[in-house]
């Protein structure tokens, strides 16, 4: 990757025409051949930019580029589109290149998979008296991602013998739609029936709320901070 800060003018051209006057900016040439143009605002956002597939060439300035004190011009062209960055350098402030080798990617903290995972051990947030049968518990349709057994439970018929859980950071309409659908078919296995449906996410929309407990769904609220023994920030009474 190339850093180079310089005193330059940028004029793009292509599906449309814009024009960034003289100044002190920031050149990102990365190792894709992609350049971005920042300033010292506008947070992640540069300014102008050129994706890849692109290349960059170098061009002397001609005479009355050089009068104008121009020093150096680079123009990005689109491989595919035919769009072009023209950058005139007219002072380089600073000019490096890094090796940054191959990026692991972003891991994040507190997806789907991590929720599912702590919510396995912590069974009790659901509920009293249950436990883990298995996470990605299969249907025809696709796994539910907990399914959980009543410890003690009676032999009245209609008493509940499963708890099925889908487990999501935010959970929409969408959501509720799909554990219908499990709970659909789960309730035509003798084995399980009859099984219950527990929504449970970071956050639940309102209207997913109001579906849910017209389907006869529960809907559990997670605080993962809570769960990973973490404290939240949010008092409490004890």
């Amino acid at each position: 990757m190339r850093l180079v800060i310089a005193r330059c003018s940028v004029d793009y051209t292509g599906r449309l025409t814009a024009h960034l006057p003289l100044a002190t900016r920031l050149l990102v040439h990365k190792g894709d051949g992609s350049l971005l143009v920042h300033s010292d605002g506008g947070s992640y956002k540069p300014l102008n930019w050129m994706s890849p597939p692109c290349t960059l060439t170098v061009e002397e300035p001609d005479a009355e580029a050089t009068g104008a004190g121009i020093v150096e011009l680079w123009r990005v062209t689109h491989a595919k589109t035919g769009d072009a960055l023209l950058v005139r350098i007219h002072e380089v402030i600073h000019d490096s290149s890094h090796e940054l080798g191959i990026d692991p990617g972003l891991v994040k903290d507190g997806v789907e998979a991590d929720l599912q995972r702590l919510l396995a051990e912590q069974v009790d947030v659901i509920g009293d008296d249950l436990a883990l049968v298995r996470r990605e518990f299969p249907t025809a349709i696709g796994p539910v991602d907990l399914m959980l057994r009543r410890v003690e439970v009676e032999l009245a018929s209609g008493a509940v013998r499963h708890v099925a859980v889908e487990v999501k950071r935010r959970a929409g309409i969408d959501a509720v739609e799909q554990l219908t659908r499990y709970l659909e078919l789960l309730n035509r296995d003798p084995h399980l029936a009859p099984v219950r449906g527990v929504l449970a996410a970071q956050s639940i929309a309102p209207q997913a709320k109001t579906l849910a407990g017209d389907r006869g769904i529960d809907t559990v609220v997670l605080d993962y901070d809570a769960m990973k023994g973490v404290e939240s920030g949010i008092p409490t009474l004890f």
